[in-house]
């Protein structure tokens, strides 16, 4: 029978990955709400996106992570940002936001930047580059065993993303906000470190 700092410890363990779980079905589900939503405008949400460039483009940064073109876009993020979403709460919850939104900026005013003339640049890609770029970097800044395993698991697991972040001449893909989403990831996880020791 385990003893009562063992079952303490479990039960801690399992209120706190439904926490984390709650936390991803809540982001997930506003997505696929909001998309549905926009598909029964006709995409007419879409135009809120970052417009490179213009002033009232600036407000794209704030709508762009929750905007999709289509279902398609959609459940590819959904499919890689569920599982680097959870591991960037690996730590503590808390993370989670705090990369999300630092990641959203980043890679908002690096779109609204250098995006092409007349493009519109939408997607939660550049929030899930910045979790990427967290929990790549994370092993560097924190320099703990456990830090360093998941920072090494998801650069063999999940490394290969980073070919995103390059202007290849791909339609329809938005380079930079992988780019700065990514770097806003690296910078979170250099500003966090000193706060690692106290998790919530």
């Amino acid at each position: 029978m385990a003893s009562p700092p063992m079952r303490n410890e479990f039960s801690a363990l399992v209120v706190s990955t439904r926490a984390r779980l709650s936390t991803l079905w809540r982001w997930t589900a506003l997505l696929w709400l909001i998309e549905i939503v926009d598909f029964g405008l006709g995409g007419a949400l879409d135009s809120f996106g970052v417009v490179p460039r213009s002033l009232s483009g600036l407000w794209g940064i704030l709508f762009a992570p929750l905007l999709h073109g289509g279902f398609g876009h959609l459940l590819g993020n959904t499919l890689v940002g569920v599982p680097l979403g959870f591991l960037a709460m690996a730590r503590r919850r808390m993370d989670f936001y705090v990369v999300g939104t630092i990641s959203a900026i980043t890679a908002g005013l690096g779109a609204w930047l250098f995006g092409g003339a007349g493009s519109v640049h939408i997607g939660a890609s550049g929030v899930i580059f910045g979790f990427l770029g967290f929990l790549m970097a994370r092993g560097f800044y924190d320099r703990r065993v456990g830090a360093v395993l998941l920072s090494l698991f998801v650069t063999f697991t999940f490394g290969g993303m980073v070919w995103g972040v390059l202007p290849l001449l791909t339609p329809g893909v938005s380079w930079q906000s992988h780019l700065f989403g990514f770097l806003g990831g690296v910078f979170a996880a250099s500003s966090l470190a000193s706060g690692a020791k106290n998790p919530r």
